[in-house]
């Protein structure tokens, strides 16, 4: 078993930073996306859409997608429950983590492909989409600092996997020039509880 892995990339992150909580220990296969080692063939072969992290079992199966990688796990080692153990709190899990990927990380995204520098190369930059983007990621950064007020984690008083989500979406957001607005008091104190963990150096 492996896991194919861009150490700056937001996504292999939130595997590493699973299993890290998890205490599994898998071989990390580097990919490098600057230099499009994730566009050759031999990869193409394990992702059809060239986009890490990709699990590899020892049979040669494949998994793409970071979410569908933990829930892997989370089934072989239940514990501890990181997607909620009730119904209820799966629910909520599975919410907040979709919330923060569709809100946050597409908006961030979308200022990374289309205004950063290091994304100058690309082809299709409309400056204006990614300006939107931007925009849109502040609402969503004071939108969720109220949200989370009076509790600990992003669903809950549990961390849970959209903990993970929300940590590793919003330091990419501060890589690319989209940082925690200074008065979101509540999610600059769940920030800093979240990065206290060890896991958040996975």
């Amino acid at each position: 078993m492996k896991l194919y892995d861009d150490k700056r990339a937001p996504n292999p992150r939130r595997v590493r930073m699973y299993l890290a909580e998890k205490g599994i220990d898998v071989p990390l296969v580097p990919v490098s996306v600057a230099e499009r080692e994730n566009r050759k063939e031999e990869f193409k072969q394990k992702n059809s859409l060239q986009q890490i992290p990709v699990l590899e079992l020892d049979d040669g199966t494949c998994i793409p997608e970071t979410l569908a990688i933990c829930r892997y796990f989370e089934v072989s080692q239940p514990a501890p429950p990181l997607f909620g153990e009730t119904a209820l709190e799966q629910a909520q899990v599975e919410m907040w983590n979709r919330r923060i990927e569709f809100q946050l990380l597409s908006t961030v995204g979308a200022y990374w492909r289309h205004c950063h520098p290091f994304t100058k190369a690309l082809p299709g930059r409309i400056e204006e989409a990614g300006l939107q983007g931007k925009e849109r990621a502040l609402v969503i950064l004071n939108w969720l600092n109220e949200e989370i007020a009076g509790r600990d984690y992003i669903a809950g008083d549990k961390f849970t996997v959209a903990d993970i989500t929300a940590l590793c979406v919003i330091d990419f957001a501060s890589f690319v020039g989209v940082p925690i607005p200074e008065g979101a008091k509540n999610l600059l104190a769940w920030h800093a509880r979240v990065s206290a963990r060890p896991s958040a150096k996975a």
